[in-house]
């Protein structure tokens, strides 16, 4: 029997408020190039298949999504260790909340206007975030 992969608890996500939305387009450009420098130190960190969803338009709770994989739990671990090491460094930001990291299976890091996933490759595969939102446009990080 397949073992269901440990869920964050999502549905805080869709409830929660966020403290204010981009009412500029030079707004969400910064938005979207911090979501990128998520994107690159996941990227940087061996992190396969990542992807910026570009949710501003579909949702209300945030603007991006930032999606990578990581070969096992160990490496989902460092990764979003890494997410959030430079992301304080470079842009002074703290995740408001964080859920996942004790199994490692899927961990999130949610910075209000993007929300950071790293997923096992059996996790990315049983949630499939990126086909549920696959109306999303989508960017490739290498």
């Amino acid at each position: 029997m397949v073992e269901e992969p440990a869920v964050p608890g999502l549905q805080s996500l869709s409830r929660r408020e966020r403290p204010s939305v981009p009412e500029s387009d030079q707004e969400l450009e910064l938005i979207h190039a911090r979501a990128r420098r998520a994107a690159m130190a996941a990227a940087g960190v061996k992190a396969e298949e990542v992807k910026v969803l570009d949710m501003h338009e579909l949702v209300s709770y945030t603007d991006y999504f930032v999606l990578c994989t990581g070969r096992n739990v160990r490496l989902t671990r460092r990764i979003a260790e890494e997410i959030g090491f430079r992301l304080k460094r470079d842009a002074g930001l703290l995740p408001s909340g964080s859920e996942g990291a004790a199994s490692g299976e899927w961990i999130l890091l949610d910075y209000l206007d993007f929300v950071v996933h790293v997923f096992t490759p059996t996790a990315r595969e049983f949630y499939r975030l990126d086909v549920l939102w696959k109306q999303a446009p989508v960017e490739s990080v290498e």
